[in-house]
């Protein structure tokens, strides 16, 4: 088996898409498979092969600096062409997707297509806010039609499996969570120094109480509900020592520093900025809670990744989190900020005991997300979908 991945986005850039892409590209590795990856060249304007990661020259979009390439790169396709890929596993739908889905018909081999995202949640960052039913419109129509050219099709979640069927989308649905390496992230992995050096550099006290807010900083992201939440537990809670960590990058972040600026609330929230993807663990250890107001998740890898932490979790209700949080067992559900703040006060009242229980059955149920379930998944599609195309 050769499979060769498309995606515009891979690490090092952060978000959920070039994680899912990340893991699967290690984990075939790890299991000595033959796979390729072509992505986008963030490094300069050249045609790039770095071992078998294949960077395609692009320009940047308005969302987070993403790269776009063109729709055929003759060079990337001679390239392709020699590594003699089985199948194509398509994980993104601009420039390198679509070059994805031409190779693909070029050699005659299967697709396979990972939805990871209601793209319609992303419309207004390119129509401003005019003409945006028109444009979600045309995104359903988009996706019900690439549907059909692939052989086999994947979700992350369950959420994103009946967004499909809402739109019209009839072909067979593989719901297969990203898999995750949690063993980085495991508190006895992490240099207790260098978390505590991180703390002292931004003035947060042992004994202070950290709600932590980390990943990509934008409007969909809903941080200001949670920053409103805070607010509220701080006007009645005002003896405890807490401090909100923003940590992560994007085009959020100015409303944001001057909504905090509105609250009042300057004193106890400490924006840290974007840090690179290797140390993230570090920061996930500065928090005692991990918070998300984002309903637009397909998966939530932070907050798996918050739970290998042993970090308490909590989130804002969405349907796509109900096989991931158990409320009140191994993480906690709000409704909205006014919620938010009773929770905050609930959770961090909890006795240590019961603190280390929640964190216990956290990891307890990560089993499900983990590398080798992820290998084996996605290879039974691979399989199929070769199977299908002879």
């Amino acid at each position: 088996m050769r499979p060769v991945i498309f995606s515009d986005t891979f690490p090092p850039e952060i978000n959920g898409v070039a994680t899912s892409a990340g893991n699967l590209y290690k984990t075939f590795k790890d299991h000595g498979e033959s796979i390729m990856v072509c992505t986008t060249n963030p490094y300069g304007p050249e045609l790039n092969l770095e071992g078998d990661v294949l960077r395609i020259p692009g320009f940047k979009m308005r969302i987070y600096d993403y790269r776009i390439a063109g729709l055929y790169s003759p060079g990337g396709m001679k390239i392709i062409r020699k590594f003699r890929p089985d199948v194509v596993h398509i994980q993104t739908d601009a420039g390198i997707g679509q070059f994805g889905f031409l190779v693909a018909k070029q050699l005659g081999i299967p697709v396979v297509y990972t939805f990871h995202t209601s793209l319609e949640d992303y419309t207004y960052y390119a129509t401003g806010g005019y003409f945006d039913r028109a444009a979600k419109g045309v995104v359903r129509s988009y996706v019900r039609y690439k549907s059909g050219e692939a052989k086999e099709f994947i979700t992350p979640s369950i959420k994103i499996k009946e967004y499909m069927r809402s739109i019209g989308v009839n072909a067979y649905i593989n719901v297969i969570p990203t898999g995750i390496d949690f063993s980085k992230f495991a508190k006895e992995n992490v240099d207790a120094e260098r978390v505590r050096k991180i703390k002292e550099e931004h003035g947060i006290s042992p004994d202070t109480f950290v709600i932590l807010s980390l990943g990509r900083v934008a409007k969909e992201k809903s941080i200001d509900i949670c920053l409103k939440g805070y607010a509220k537990y701080l006007a009645s809670n005002p003896a405890i020592k807490t401090v909100f960590a923003i940590v992560g990058g994007g085009p959020a972040l100015p409303e944001l520093k001057k909504l905090v600026q509105e609250l009042g609330i300057e004193s106890h929230v400490i924006f840290f900025g974007p840090v690179p993807p290797s140390e993230t663990p570090y920061y996930y250890q500065i928090g005692d809670l991990f918070v998300s107001a984002s309903v637009t998740e397909t998966q939530g890898l932070t907050f798996m990744e918050a739970m290998a932490s042993s970090v308490l979790l909590m989130a804002r209700y969405d349907d796509t989190l109900l096989g991931t949080i158990h409320d009140g067992k191994n993480g906690f559900f709000f409704l909205d900020e006014n919620d938010m703040a009773e929770k905050l006060k609930k959770v961090i009242g909890l006795s240590e005991e019961e603190k280390n229980k929640v964190k216990a059955a956290a990891i307890m149920g990560l089993s499900e997300y983990s590398l080798e379930k992820f290998y084996e998944r996605v290879k039974g599609v691979y399989e199929r979908a070769i199977k299908r195309n002879w």
